[in-house]
């Protein structure tokens, strides 16, 4: 079972990779920091420094159709900030 599902590429965890070497991941629910810090290492080649970890509650959509209004929420999903040794960066739009 893999660890990692998607690196998080937003605007502010992009602004933490520039200026603090932070890299974020939404990772599986029941992964502990080991085991993150294990996976990043491997997939990346890097060396990991820290793990903080939080869990990001789904948010409430609806939207109008035809037959009334919809409502619902998005799944919710464990995020996990990296820092990485001075030196080391991720390139995650090398294989665009």
């Amino acid at each position: 079972m893999a660890i990692i599902i998607k690196p998080i590429v937003t605007e502010k965890v992009t602004g933490l990779g520039e200026k603090y070497n932070r890299y974020g991941f939404a990772v599986t629910p029941d992964a502990d920091k080991a085991q993150i810090k294990k996976a990043v290492e491997e997939l990346y080649n890097v060396t990991v420094v820290a793990v903080n970890t939080m869990m990001k509650n789904g948010k409430r959509k609806s939207r109008y159709t035809k037959s009334g209004l919809i409502e619902g929420r998005a799944a919710k999903y464990k995020k996990a900030l990296v820092t990485l040794k001075e030196g080391d960066t991720i390139d995650f739009y090398s294989n665009i």
